[in-house]
């Protein structure tokens, strides 16, 4: 393929680095489709406590989210090592803009990991060191990143096998450790966990955390969560976990087919099957869609969770009237800021691109990520050429 003088480079899941991951606050969230179950317990306490059974859980003595600070600065300088670019950062130094042999390389204004992400990995490598004589396992991928995970596995982490029955937790032993991911963990996994006797390291995205306090205000008030994200992402899993009545709506359009059954009813059994691996067990739309709460998978678009949550507000004002729609309607920010960051610098790379002379966009990231999906799609949206690759060997002379 013969380019162009301007092309144009949107790294999405892989870049330069600050240190910033090593000092950021911690926090913590679990969930994943395990086919595990909770201890016995009542209903009743199901419903107020799982909330704070994960804080109890996080005062354990065996369980870790500030990392290790006796290897932290080797991991910083692995880390450095492995990600940090300066072809970047002659580009960032330069508008972000390369030319060379007649090929103009335009960077996005904000790409690369985030500072949670980056939080994510420094805890793991740091887990890996702090204990060189334990096995060590991941419930998931960390990132759905190729090369973070390749280096993992190098570091020789197990990564739990899923089964048709869910994951195989039988190989965990004894004091071994296990990585939570940053999409975090269920809660069942998270319960199994604290069972045993293994030491849990932590690496949830504070921003993941962030929208399971928002379902926890859902619960307590009473309120059926609407969860605007794919229901089998590992971090709606880790989400719908600690709901008690929730529906997953992955966009507009089904978002749409909820308030239609809200405003006009229709026909049950048709929405159920449409719905069947995206609401909780026992879901009766005719009585669980009166009051709600809205939260999100954090890489989903911004502005198509408000666009959702200002039509299920004027939903509710439609069903119930303004004086009594507050009491039926809930919602909160829970839309991570760097994931909004990443996809307004791509919308305006598209918006600039004829006045840029973009020949295409690409983009680069995990072919499972979300967040690089969704970059992905505001080019092909908007027309503009764009490709997405996951590591910088799809390029070839070739192609």
């Amino acid at each position: 393929m013969k380019f162009s003088s301007i092309t144009l480079l949107l790294t999405a899941a892989s870049s330069a680095l600050t240190v910033s991951a090593f000092t950021q606050s911690s926090a913590f969230g679990v969930r994943s489709q395990s086919g595990l179950f909770m201890s016995e317990a009542t209903e009743e306490e199901a419903k107020v406590s799982k909330k704070n059974k994960r804080l109890q859980f996080m005062k354990d003595d065996q369980f870790y989210r500030n990392g290790f600070k006796d290897v932290r600065k080797d991991v910083e300088d692995v880390m450095e090592g492995q990600f940090k670019s300066k072809l970047v950062d002659d580009m960032k130094e330069n508008k972000h803009i390369v030319e060379r042999e007649g090929v103009r390389v335009h960077l996005a204004s904000d790409f690369g990991f985030c500072w949670g992400v980056e939080r994510s990995i420094a805890l793991a490598y740091e887990a890996v060191k702090h204990f060189p004589d334990r096995k060590v396992h991941i419930t998931n991928e960390l990132i759905h990143n190729p090369e973070v995970n390749d280096n993992l596995g190098n570091m020789e982490v197990n990564f739990i096998e899923k089964t048709a029955d869910g994951k195989d937790f039988s190989v965990v032993g004894e004091k071994d450790v296990v990585i939570l991911p940053a999409f975090g963990a269920s809660f069942e996994e998270m319960q199994l966990f604290n069972e045993k006797d293994v030491e849990i390291v932590d690496t949830t995205c504070p921003w993941v955390s962030k929208v399971w306090n928002t379902v926890d205000t859902h619960q307590k008030k009473g309120l059926t969560s609407i969860i605007h994200g794919k229901y089998a992402h590992e971090e709606t899993v880790a989400t719908v976990s600690f709901c008690e009545d929730y529906l997953c709506v992955k966009n507009m359009e089904e978002a749409e087919m909820v308030a239609d059954y809200i405003l006009n009813g229709g026909d049950k059994p048709a929405f159920m099957k449409h719905f069947k691996n995206a609401v909780s067990d026992g879901f009766d739309p005719d009585t669980m869609l009166s009051n709600l709460g809205l939260a999100n998978q954090t890489t989903m678009y911004k502005k198509e969770t408000r666009a959702i949550g200002k039509m299920l507000q004027k939903t509710m004002l439609e069903k119930f009237g303004p004086v009594d729609a507050e009491t039926h309607y809930m919602e909160f920010d829970t839309i991570c800021d760097a994931t909004q960051e990443r996809q307004d610098a791509v919308h305006d790379l598209v918006v600039n691109a004829k006045e840029l002379g973009l020949d295409f966009i690409l983009v680069v990231g995990g072919w499972d990520s979300s967040n690089t999906a969704h970059l992905l799609e505001i080019p092909q949206l908007s027309g503009i050429r764009s490709f997405h690759i996951n590591r910088a060997e799809c390029i070839t002379a070739d192609n």
